[in-house]
């Protein structure tokens, strides 16, 4: 809820546009996303890149509001920035590379993320919430391919042989549309997933915390911080995270005996951030702009994919916020859908690659749920069992620097796909080199300008949206590669004499290092969300017609 606090309340307030459904039946739409949240509207602005257009039905009126998911990955930013949507986050957010934690009055972890200075995006920002999805917004409406419908509740959902029907309730009346594809993106209370008859299956949590966020005018270390029973909140777990416009998100853990709707009184969330102020020598100087309740969960839907209608996001799985693989996870579900959609509608893949959806985001979802449920327990210790292994574990932190990877995060990171129905296995015997499944690195390269000159740029700046085969500049099949649907990146060892755009020039080696680029031979198959889809040190074009036709769906 919001303190009445000007912060969050700039934002637009759509009014309600009648649409045309009200006055008669439309035609088919290629594709209904339910819910306009950061997973939905990514979504529909990723189809727009493809060219597919979609509506998008919202319940609301305007973008959430307060800080909710704040953590934007390194991932989810190359997703976004493919899809043309980084520029603002980027600017607005702030980057931040570790953290730190306490037990007590004692540190007992200074961790950083891997990160290099040359690398194109940070590990991670933070970002309110509301901000990222205006952004989403603005770039949704300004695509012309996204027809953006506030003020729709979806309230039915009816499966046919070729369509999905909505039963669409507004301010004008109810109306059914049909679309030829529905993906369900309406948070955790999702009402599609309900009328499919699909249930979450896992663990929930009985940790409760509350959020706040607090405006304060003094500077604030971009970083996570963490604090385990500490003398302002004895009992308690409580982080912090800075935001932009000089917000500190604050997350404290409620004990099993208080009462939420107690705890959430301004005068009793004031207290405990006053003490923890105090504690820490800093003025209880600040404004209380917004205030939340948060409960751990981890459940998945067992499958993304019934008929017709997808799940991604909150809608298809529940992760908790330690690690922060809530929202990226729900990025990384519109990426991997956005391309095999447009792919299946535009008749260029297999219905199978649907299916495979469902298949690389359940396994990544249950990844993801298994590497939180580890935070999950350390941070909220659901029996006093948990709770003495895991103070046990932070007082000896403090003096054994080998305990402390015990108490590390494990912030999100990308997921590899140990098996997939579109990979290819490898036929060769590699050194060291990411592996069919995991997603394409993004080491520094130099292009050629038309002047002559060389800029630098990084390797993730030359993929489009179709599939991509990347090999040396003098592969001997490069040629005759080209007269498949791929997009060639040609990468060359030193200076190149070629024109401006045609060839990326390892300029500091760091390609070769990260694909083994050690002979003209090398090809690697991406696929258009970044995954690695087969590779090879030495490979034919039957080999490569396969593997193509394997990774959209058509089988070998």
């Amino acid at each position: 809820m919001t303190v009445g606090h000007p912060l969050y309340a700039g934002f637009p307030v759509y009014p309600f546009q009648p649409p045309p459904d009200l006055a008669a039946r439309q035609p088919v739409a290629p594709v209904a996303i339910v819910g306009g949240g950061p997973v939905g509207l990514t979504l529909a602005c990723g189809l727009a890149r493809h060219g597919v257009p979609s509506i998008v039905l919202e319940a609301r009126h305007s973008v959430s509001v307060g800080s909710r998911a704040i953590c934007i990955s390194r991932r989810s930013l190359e997703i976004w920035a493919r899809f043309g949507l980084a520029e603002r986050p980027l600017a607005k957010g702030l980057p931040w590379i570790g953290g730190r934690s306490f037990w007590r009055r004692h540190e007992v972890l200074h961790f950083e993320m891997p990160h290099e200075a040359t690398a194109q995006h940070p590990p991670m920002i933070n970002l309110q919430q509301c901000h990222a999805e205006q952004y989403l917004v603005d770039a949704a409406l300004a695509s012309g391919l996204v027809d953006l419908r506030w003020h729709a509740r979806v309230t039915g959902v009816s499966q046919h042989a070729d369509k999905v029907t909505l039963t669409v309730d507004t301010p004008g009346g109810s109306h059914l549309l049909d679309a030829a594809y529905v993906v369900a993106t309406d948070g955790a209370r999702s009402t599609v997933r309900d009328a499919v008859g699909l249930e979450l299956e896992g663990n929930s949590y009985e940790g409760r915390y509350l959020i706040a966020d607090i405006v304060l005018d003094e500077d604030w270390p971009v970083e996570r911080l963490a604090w385990f029973d500490p003398p302002s909140n004895p009992g308690s777990t409580l982080l912090a995270h800075r935001q932009p416009d000089n917000v500190l998100r604050v997350d404290y853990q409620l004990g099993p005996d208080e009462d939420p709707e107690l705890e959430q009184e301004e005068s009793r969330v004031r207290a405990r951030i006053d003490a923890h102020l105090a504690m820490l020598g800093r003025a209880p100087a600040y404004e209380l702009v917004w205030i939340s309740l948060y409960r751990a969960h981890c459940l998945t839907l067992p499958r993304y994919r019934e008929g017709r209608v997808l799940f991604a996001g909150d809608a298809a799985h529940l992760v908790p916020i330690f690690g922060v693989r809530g929202l990226n996870s729900g990025i990384d579900d519109a990426a991997n859908l956005a391309w095999k959609l447009a792919a299946v509608i535009r008749r260029q893949g297999a219905e199978a690659l649907l299916d495979s959806y469902s298949e690389e985001r359940v396994y990544a979802a249950r990844e993801n749920i298994r590497l939180a449920r580890k935070s999950t327990l350390f941070m909220s210790p659901p029996t006093a069992g948990h709770a003495l292994m895991r103070d046990a574990a932070l007082s000896l932190a403090v003096s054994r620097a080998s305990a402390r990877t015990l108490v590390n995060p494990r912030q999100s990171t990308a997921i590899t796909f140990p098996a997939s129905s579109l990979q290819t296995a490898d036929c060769d015997a590699w050194p060291p080199a990411p592996v069919p499944g995991a997603t394409l690195p993004n080491p520094r390269i130099a292009l050629r300008t038309v002047d002559g000159g060389l800029r630098d740029a990084h390797l993730l700046d030359l993929q489009g949206l179709r599939p991509v085969l990347l090999l040396r500049h003098d592969n001997p099949l490069a040629g005759s590669a080209e007269e498949r649907d791929l997009q060639l990146i040609r990468v060359a060892a030193a200076r190149h004499g070629a024109r401006a755009g045609e060839v990326a020039i390892d300029l500091y080696g760091e390609v070769a290092a990260a694909l083994a680029l050690d002979t003209p031979e090398v090809a690697w198959l991406v696929r258009p969300d970044g995954h690695i889809a087969a590779r090879w040190r030495h490979f034919t074009l039957a080999q490569l017609d396969a593997a193509l036709a394997r990774m959209l769906g058509h089988g070998a």
